[in-house]
């Protein structure tokens, strides 16, 4: 189907066009769907949107379609940064995209109060829960008993829209709670339409609960009496959590899709390349492999199962190639995968929730808690074992590792606002912490001094992203928020402003001199860390800066520098000292370059045909799989954007040269790491 143009809609005097969203009707019956319920998650960027009460939506022929507007997360100055807005389409003709544009109006209106209760949406017969059969016992959670009893969490509050979060343990017929598995449900109840959306998730995830361990059962979920899913003989391992939703009432069946340019604008996405079009052949591919059994719960999705697993990959990236396309393309199938492999993201034995906060557990509060070495977990000052308890074995094929962590859940929850996915976002953050034990991060500060320098990238990545986006009132956006500066701050005293650092730019801590008998380090691990410093100093972390301008030499030097051939910038290993015991490091990339060079290449002209003959190259074309999306020259590719930009000398040469090569990977088929610098 190709999608109209937006037509603006006329707006009032004073009143200034923010963005638009495009709600597509997805049913496959040839069919307009009529009331439908909308609610999406966006960000905005700083000072657009000042008041949330002056923002109002518009139709392309000048409808005004209401808004509520739940805030999220402020920037600096109080203007909106993220928020979740909740609509309604009287209409949504079949095969057709309406536009609602975002308009902030001259003058805000006032709030308006919420007109729901938890008591309405029983009165109109609600029921929901979930059924479990362990060891022959039948298990149960009632989300509408808990609506009744319980202190419910609202998370959406308004005339449109209410969401109220109950959870409680699985409990057998004699009203006795299982120790480890949990019942949590997401109620979003739309006024005035007789129907909601349940939000249904079952973790595995207490972390300080003895006998961890792996439960298989037999699953059911009811709503509104009727079985919505099942699945007999279900594993669920230890420390997981697996989700599926479902509505009472008639499910509206639509693709939110926001607008990519408005998105990466307001610099919360890195600055990817809008040129090109996401191949519908790539797309196509994604929809088959988000199908089947590894959509079921404590499958993988379309992520790799066992991270550790070497090679070229679309997951390593800032976002992971499906969410890049989904990013870029706004296309149904790729927005499937992504939000679905979100969900499953809950399918790595990762998840460690304190029962006291009912959060992810945090190393404030237990600065000695890892999963890892439990002969430094004995907290001196408690005097109690901080070691977080694992099954001596599990069947959880998943496998973690921070060295080749995706961007699971960040973006999903950017663009939908849904819980789950922040708590997703939290939950990575925290086990990049407690994957190590304190005295290898420093303890309650966090730091990723010890991983592998692409571990590190992730980490600082993700930290980044959850201290970003995290909601304001949550108690966690301090927690993050104050890890990330320490983080900064560590780094900032090993390398910017410390005279003995080395003069390459490189990162040279945790694993970082793994190559060539620990004489050399990977170029490509250092640029992915260079373009996660570049992706938070963008997020506003104004610490991150100065750091990315010290990163952004080494990226520079490999394009620009005297006595280095800009086509071996890409190289898999360089050599930065001169044996595994020398404690200092070469002071210029031409002695690094000469440390490393191939025999016989010296003799060889920068860039000539010569050279080009004797690495089987073409003329212009730079090593290590150029054309490969997922090559190191791709990788390099962010590092040399965001050093362009740096203030760095000589960024913008050296991403001239970058751009000048002669052969260029076809980023329309994985555009993860097609970032270019910013205007």
């Amino acid at each position: 189907m190709i999608v109209p143009p937006v037509v603006t809609p006329p707006v009032n005097p004073g009143d200034v066009v923010i963005t638009n969203v495009r709600i597509q009707n997805t049913d496959t019956v040839s069919r307009t769907q009529t009331n439908v319920p909308l609610t999406f998650g966006h960000i905005f960027a700083q000072g657009d949107v000042p008041n949330a009460n002056a923002l109002y939506g518009k139709l392309s022929d000048g409808t005004v379609v209401p808004l509520q507007v739940d805030v999220k997360a402020k920037h600096p100055d109080g203007s909106v940064r993220h928020a979740i807005i909740s609509s309604m389409l009287t209409s949504l003709p079949y095969n057709q995209t309406l536009a609602i544009t975002l308009i902030k109006a001259a003058t805000p209106t006032a709030p308006s109060a919420a007109s729901a209760t938890p008591a309405s949406l029983l009165a109109a017969g609600f029921t929901a829960g979930v059924n479990i059969t362990l060891n022959g016992q039948l298990y149960t959670a009632s989300a509408d008993s808990l609506l009744k009893t319980a202190q419910a969490k609202t998370w959406l509050s308004g005339p449109l829209v209410n969401e109220w979060q109950v959870f409680a343990p699985l409990k057998n017929a004699q009203g006795v709670a299982h120790p480890h598995l949990t019942a949590r449900f997401a109620i979003r109840s739309y006024t005035g339409l007789n129907k909601a959306r349940v939000d249904v998730t079952l973790e595995n995830n207490w972390a300080y609960e003895p006998n961890p361990q792996d439960f298989a059962y037999d699953a059911q979920i009811l709503v509104g009496g009727q079985t919505v899913y099942s699945k007999t003989g279900l594993t669920q391992y230890h420390h997981t959590r697996w989700r599926k939703v479902f509505w009472w009432g008639v499910s509206p069946l639509t693709n939110i899709q926001h607008n990519t340019s408005y998105l990466i604008a307001s610099k919360a996405v890195p600055n990817y390349d809008q040129s090109f079009a996401v191949a519908q052949a790539s797309l196509a591919t994604l929809a088959s492999q988000f199908s089947g059994a590894v959509t079921e719960p404590m499958g993988p999705g379309v992520a790799i199962p066992y991270m550790g697993q070497t090679g070229g990959r679309p997951d390593m990236a800032l976002l992971p190639g499906w969410a890049t396309m989904h990013l870029l393309s706004m296309d149904k199938r790729a927005r499937d995968a992504t939000l679905g492999t979100a969900d499953l993201a809950g399918s790595w034995s990762i998840h460690y929730r304190d029962r006291t906060t009912d959060k992810p557990i945090s190393i404030k509060d237990y600065p000695y808690a890892t999963t890892n070495n439990r002969t430094t977990t004995l907290n001196p000052a408690t005097k109690k074992d901080e070691f977080l308890p694992v099954p001596a074995s599990s069947a959880n094929p998943n496998s973690a590792d921070t060295a080749h962590e995706p961007g699971f859940a960040y973006l999903p929850y950017l663009l939908t606002g849904d819980y789950y996915y922040l708590e997703e976002l939290q939950f990575w953050a925290t086990y990049n912490m407690l994957v190590f034990a304190g005295a290898y991060r420093n303890y309650d500060q966090g730091i990723f001094l010890g991983d592998q320098i692409r571990g590190q990238a992730w980490d600082l990545r993700t930290l980044g992203e959850a201290a970003y986006i995290t909601p304001d009132s949550d108690t966690l956006k301090a927690y993050f928020t104050s890890t990330l500066t320490s983080n900064l701050d560590w780094y900032n005293a090993q390398y910017t402003n410390n005279s003995s650092a080395n003069l390459l730019g490189v990162i040279v801590n945790g694993y970082a001199l793994e190559y060539n008998d620990s004489r050399g380090m990977a170029p490509w691990q250092d640029d992915f860390f260079t373009s996660a410093v570049g992706h938070i100093a963008e997020l506003g972390f104004t610490k991150a800066n100065p750091l990315l301008t010290w990163k952004a030499k080494f990226s520079i030097s490999r394009m620009t520098a005297p006595g280095f051939c800009w086509i071996d910038g890409s190289l898999y290993a360089l050599n930065i000292r001169s044996s595994s015991t020398d404690p200092s490091f070469y002071k210029t990339i031409a002695e690094a370059y000469n440390a490393t060079e191939i025999t016989g290449l010296a003799s060889l002209a920068c860039n000539s045909p010569a050279m080009a003959t004797f690495l089987g190259l073409k003329v212009g074309e730079m090593v290590g799989y150029s054309t490969s999306n997922t090559g190191y020259p791709s990788n390099m590719q962010p590092a040399l954007a965001y050093a362009a930009v740096s203030g760095a000398t000589g960024g913008a040469d050296a991403w001239k040269i970058f751009m000048a090569r002669s052969v260029r990977p076809d980023y329309s088929t994985g555009p993860q790491f097609g970032i270019i610098p910013r205007q």
